[in-house]
């Protein structure tokens, strides 16, 4: 590349009005020079394409490399200076927060949910600063956001008629969460044919507070009350009161993959063919086939039951996400796994049946809203307390709930967004402000 400087020559020009508080005036050279600038126009778009992607240390580098020496103080001046996108208003608002600095302060990004355009970024997630925003910016029709309470008041005060639609994302996720926890409280249940938990002064411990819990709560007590007599939290006295059964608040054992899970099947045999064996001659056999592992690994697979196990052990969590996966991306393997499991628990099968109707809502469509009622009606119906607690959920927020079973908007491109902001803080760790920020995010829709 040729680096020598290029010497342009320009007129200067005198006014001969003595009045005049400039007497001497240079020509100007249009798309070229700019006034009080020491780059032409071209080269300061060139750098401003590479600062927008890259912002300071890695535009700097960069730019060196393609003989446009910068420093990166100079970068950020010049991405400060990239003119924003022309601010309007969409029909169909997007609205979502994003984390300045996790669990300590957050910012709220708005885009038009249409076509992902960003529209602007607010400074918090506070009510009052929406509410101002959509009272300054009249003409927002739909507004899609998530469960935030804030926003939900915020679009209320400033938008009486604004329809709000729920994301279904957050919905799922929500209903996801509440399976969990009924899959994790019937553990009892589907397990039986895993390895027992061996923790007996647990399971007496979970026995005792169980009873403790439901005869101060069947005498009248107040759960606050109760847990100031037994020194429990009230989310635990809540737990205890939620279970028909001291097994169900029994958590399923969880074990991890050992050295001594390939000779499973080696040792089930001899135990069976002598149940005197001792676990010395045991460890000598499987040694000669291979084994690693120490004897202390062998008694403690041996005490936990998972020689007699039909098999191994599985995690709620795993159960879990094999009953929302959708029967079509299921194998063989695990839909005969899911109908063992959940065929042994009338409220494990009731869940299965359920998922899928809750599954068959998110597509949006015009019935959905007498079939949410219809689905409603039936969890009520099963001893599904946790569930029956995400369905009051769904109550509290239910026009905006049946917007999202009902309308094609989304938030999916505002979660988009929020994705391409974590790479933008990344590249601007311990540089970036909220004005610099911003300003990339709002440069984003452009590139």
């Amino acid at each position: 590349i040729d680096a020598r400087p290029v010497a342009l020559r320009v007129r200067r020009l005198r006014c001969e009005n003595c009045d005049c508080p400039r007497r001497t005036f240079r020509e100007q050279v249009p798309e070229v020079l700019e006034r009080y600038q020491r780059r032409t126009g071209r080269l300061a778009a060139q750098i401003g394409a590479v600062v927008s992607e890259l912002a300071g240390r890695a535009s700097q580098r960069t730019l060196a490399a393609l003989s446009m020496a910068v420093s990166r103080h100079t970068a950020i001046r010049m991405l400060l200076r990239l003119p924003l996108p022309p601010q309007r208003t969409p029909t169909v608002l997007g609205v979502d927060d994003f984390a300045l600095r996790k669990r300590l302060r957050y910012a709220t990004v708005l885009i038009d949910a249409v076509t992902g355009e960003r529209i602007d970024v607010l400074p918090d997630r506070k009510a009052d600063t929406l509410q101002a925003w959509l009272g300054a910016h009249p003409g927002v029709e739909v507004v899609c956001r998530d469960g935030s309470a804030a926003y939900a008041q915020a679009v209320a005060d400033a938008l009486p008629d604004a329809i709000q639609v729920a994301d279904r994302w957050h919905l799922w996720r929500g209903f996801g969460e509440a399976s969990l926890k009924e899959v994790a409280a019937h553990g009892s249940c589907w397990s039986k044919g895993g390895p027992a938990s061996t923790a007996t002064k647990r399971a007496r411990t979970t026995l005792e507070r169980w009873h403790a819990v439901h005869d101060l709560l069947n005498a009248g007590v107040g759960l606050m009350d109760c847990a100031r007599r037994l020194q429990l939290s009230l989310n635990t006295v809540k737990r205890y009161m939620r279970a028909a059964e001291p097994d169900r608040i029994r958590p399923t054992p969880q074990y991890r993959t050992t050295l001594v899970d390939p000779y499973r099947d080696h040792l089930r045999r001899r135990r069976s063919e002598d149940p005197a064996v001792t676990v010395k001659q045991l460890l000598e056999e499987i040694k000669a086939l291979g084994h690693t592992g120490s004897q202390n690994l062998l008694d403690r697979y041996i005490n936990q039951g998972r020689v007699e196990a039909d098999r191994r052990p599985i995690a709620p969590r795993r159960l879990t996400g094999l009953i929302l996966t959708a029967p079509a991306h299921r194998s063989g393997k695990q839909r005969d796994l899911v109908d063992e499991l959940t065929g042994r628990c009338p409220q494990m099968k009731a869940l299965v049946g359920l998922t899928g109707g809750f599954a068959a809502l998110l597509r949006p469509e015009p019935g959905n809203a007498e079939r949410l009622e219809e689905w409603t009606t039936a969890v009520r119906a099963e001893d599904l307390p946790h569930l029956h607690s995400f369905t009051r959920g769904l109550e509290q927020d239910r026009a905006a709930v049946t917007a999202a079973f009902t309308l094609p908007f989304h938030n999916g491109r505002t979660e988009g967004v929020n994705t391409k902001t974590k790479l933008i803080k990344r590249q601007m760790y311990g540089r970036a402000g909220f004005k610099l920020l911003r300003h990339r995010i709002l440069l984003g829709s452009h590139h």
